[in-house]
């Protein structure tokens, strides 16, 4: 894999402090991610107003809810993998910040741990709701409501490595953040 990297190196990808526990390789990563929020952002809210504008004068789109719901849902798990990697997602950070040594790691270990059940459950249970996804159908459209769901797994399986780089990294460096 890669090493972490000090964080006078790094471009501001990630939380300031917080650059000993990510890998460098992966903050393309990240970004190819917040390119893809940014996309289901600006599709979200472009096909919600033409959903309203086509229903204001009386020729709706059916399938732009479909497609508004598709958005949503992208840029949610997307975003959700995003979070644990800038670490802006629920954690018992406060009370953290005010201990150190063995107990602030037992404390931070505790934390990747359970995101870490959280992201294998999506990644396991996702895939199996992907595959069962199949047998029913988004209407107008007849699409499988399968390609919804593709993006519970995914979004698992990129937690899962962030929380694993962040493991690695924090056993190794420490958690604490480093003041730059």
């Amino acid at each position: 894999m890669g090493d972490a990297v000090p964080s006078d190196t790094r471009d501001g990808i990630v939380r300031r402090g917080h650059d000993h526990l990510t890998w460098r390789w992966a903050d393309a990563v990240e970004r190819l991610l917040m390119a893809a929020c940014g996309f289901c952002l600006l599709g979200f809210t472009s096909s919600t107003l033409l959903d309203v504008v086509t229903r204001s004068i009386g020729r709706p789109w059916l399938w732009l809810q479909e497609v508004t719901t598709a958005f949503f849902i992208y840029g949610v798990f997307i975003g959700a993998a995003v979070a644990v990697r800038r670490q802006d997602h629920l954690c018992l950070t406060a009370l953290g910040d005010g201990l150190r040594g063995p107990v602030r790691t037992a404390l931070e270990v505790f934390n990747r741990l359970v995101v870490l059940g959280v992201a294998g459950c999506l990644a396991v249970y996702g895939w199996q709701n992907f595959l069962d996804g199949f047998s029913s159908f988004r209407m107008p459209s007849m699409t499988p409501i399968a390609w919804l769901y593709l993006v519970i797994p995914v979004s698992g399986a990129l937690m899962l490595l962030f929380t694993i780089e962040q493991l690695v990294n924090g056993l190794r460096h420490g958690f604490v953040p480093v003041e730059t």
